[in-house]
């Protein structure tokens, strides 16, 4: 299983999407979610209304082009919170060569400008999305509980890893639950292509072994 940092390794809910989460991240040898916008004209990093003092996505863009030996399998999963993005990201993604990404979370509308545009998508699974959106399309699931994490188990997981899908799940705590009933559920399932998304970095390390973002 491979591990992303939700947005970046922050120890403090300031430092959140920062650029030292994100280059901190990296240099723990993980990957990461993160939050696009646009600010200006300009891709920015930032899960709530953009301003000046949001990080230019061009420069987390560079961090993942030229990682140390241990990234060079590094995965940005990236949040789409605005319209209109597709041609702004597909040119920074080919001008810095990145081939470990996946975007998500965008409407029905933009997912299909992002398939058009031949970039790399999840769709996404909840109790509210119960039949996912595009999914023969798509590279892979975002798989977020809101309310329960009962209905998500090895079964589940493992017929869209058997249909060639990648997963992402989203943990618990990222909604306010304790992750460790799931995360004992995933731990049983051994497939490079499922990927977990935590707040808890050093918790989750010692759950699954210290398991990164590797083949």
């Amino acid at each position: 299983m491979k591990i992303l940092c939700h947005r970046g390794a922050w120890s403090f809910d300031v430092e959140k999407n920062s650029m030292a989460a994100l280059k901190k991240a990296v240099a723990l040898g993980y990957g990461f979610e993160s939050d696009l916008r646009d600010y200006r004209g300009e891709l920015v990093i930032s899960h709530d209304i953009a301003d000046e003092n949001s990080p230019i996505a061009e420069e987390v863009f560079k961090v993942l082009s030229t990682p140390p030996p241990c990234r060079v399998n590094a995965y940005f999963a990236i949040n789409i919170k605005a319209d209109g993005l597709v041609v702004g990201l597909k040119s920074l993604i080919e001008k810095y060569s990145i081939k470990n990404y996946f975007v998500f979370d965008m409407s029905l509308p933009q997912m299909l400008s992002y398939r058009a545009a031949g970039l790399i998508f999840f769709t996404r699974q909840s109790e509210f999305e119960k039949i996912p959106l595009l999914y023969e399309d798509s590279a892979g699931i975002w798989l977020d509980s809101f309310i329960s994490d009962d209905w998500i188990n090895a079964e589940l997981i493992q017929k869209h890893l058997n249909a060639g899908k990648k997963v992402c799940v989203v943990s618990p705590e990222l909604h306010g639950r304790s992750p460790f009933e799931l995360w004992a559920k995933l731990k049983l399932i051994d497939n490079p292509n499922l990927f977990l998304c935590t707040d808890l970095l050093t918790k989750a390390e010692e759950f699954f072994g210290g398991e990164k973002l590797e083949d």
